[in-house]
């Protein structure tokens, strides 16, 4: 599928990054439009595989390139404001051959949280094209304000986008690593799902065909209809097939049992490749959510061809449409040589029960209380300095 990707603000910024340096790595060969974007100069200056010509600079009349300190409502005006030349720099690059954007951003923070809103506004009713976005929520820890600046975000972009697929910080924690490296490490799980999703339509490598493909109409078919999705993500070592040891290789007049086998082999393929789309399903997803909510799902199996199967790949089928509200479930498979992995994606569409996303709304509008308050108290104060005898000018 081909993307336009735009990493807007900090972490957008990163998580594109890691994807383009993934990309060169794997020697994919997928063509990838891509911009960042920022108010912050050092955050850009820090990308080490986004082209310097894609990577764009806003704000700088009122910010001096110093970001917008987390007031999303200041990198919303800025992206307004420079709304022009964010196009501009789109249709630049061009957008003819793009199945999709693809806006990545942090929803807790000022620039992109504020900004992608504004983008994903332009972009909806200036294009054909979908409109998705990745958008990473805060960790309760960080604060109630970054609930506060995501509650807003969330709400402003569902207004315009044609899906919103969440990343929760606070479901991905790992043990013994610093705040720091498990955003490192998020990232990381991030782009490993956006990399299968990437390949979905794309041609395969010569010699390969899938047994059941996924092209990037059915991708957008599932996200479609302006809802919040998940991504679950589940791999397998693919095992290489063992020569037999000399003593045990059969002699001619056990031929018939030695023509059952692959039948035995198939059926386990089969069932490890359900097995996996389980575990995609029911692990740890982008969101924690409730898969019995998803009104459409998507299931996109990769790895070496010799360890794909049709049969298994229909069994998750059904196994999926069992287990969501809707029954429009999609499955392909991409073979590729590139991996030892086999790695199972699966797509839960317009989710509706999601814990998470209830909690966010009530510690931001907690965050909108007390800053209120405080906000009123510091006027009453100030105001108590002055003699009640002196009228105010209006």
């Amino acid at each position: 599928m081909k993307f336009f990707v735009i990493g807007f603000g900090q972490c957008g910024g990163k998580i594109l990054d890691l994807f383009l340096e993934n990309e060169k790595m794997r020697g994919s060969g997928i063509t990838i439009k891509t911009l960042a974007i920022n108010t912050a100069r050092t955050d850009l200056m820090g990308l080490k595989h986004v082209p310097m010509r894609d990577r764009i600079l806003i704000g700088q009349t009122v910010v001096k390139g110093h970001g917008v300190g987390t007031d999303n409502k200041l990198g919303a005006k800025i992206a307004q404001d420079e709304i022009e030349t964010i196009l501009s720099a789109i249709d630049e690059r061009g957008t003819h051959e793009i199945d999709a954007f693809l806006i990545i951003t942090g929803l807790g923070g000022g620039t992109g949280s504020g900004g992608a809103p504004v983008l994903a506004k332009y972009l909806s009713e200036m294009y054909s094209e979908p409109v998705y976005v990745v958008g990473v929520l805060p960790a309760p820890e960080e604060g109630k304000l970054y609930s506060l600046n995501a509650a807003r975000s969330m709400v402003s972009l569902l207004k315009y986008v044609d899906n919103l697929i969440l990343v929760d910080n606070g479901a991905w924690k790992f043990e013994g690593l610093s705040l720091k490296e498990s955003f490192a490490k998020i990232n990381e799980e991030i782009v490993k799902r956006l990399a299968v999703l990437a390949r979905a339509g794309e041609p395969v490598e010569e010699g390969m065909i899938g047994e059941m493909v996924i092209d990037s109409a059915e991708v957008i078919n599932t996200l479609r209809g302006g809802g919040i999705s998940a991504i679950g993500y589940a791999t397998s070592l693919a095992e290489e097939k063992k020569k037999p040891p000399v003593s045990k290789i059969k002699l001619p007049f056990f031929k018939k049992k030695e023509e059952r086998e692959p039948n035995i082999m198939e059926e386990d393929k089969a069932t490890k490749i359900a097995s996996l789309v389980r575990r995609a399903a029911l692990g740890r997803l982008t969101i924690p959510c409730n898969i019995r909510s998803a009104e459409r799902a998507l299931v996109l199996v990769a790895g070496p061809p010799e360890h794909l199967d049709r049969k298994g790949l229909e069994k998750a089928k059904i196994w999926l449409e069992d287990q969501i509200a809707g029954v429009e479930v999609r499955a392909g498979d991409y073979p590729t040589r590139r991996t030892k992995y086999v790695a199972a994606l699966v797509v839960l569409a317009n989710v509706t029960d999601i814990p998470r996303v209830k909690q966010l709304q009530r510690l931001a509008v907690e965050a909108k209380e007390e800053i209120e308050e405080v906000e009123k108290e510091r006027i009453e104060k100030t105001l108590a300095i002055f003699d009640e005898d002196i009228e105010p000018l209006v």
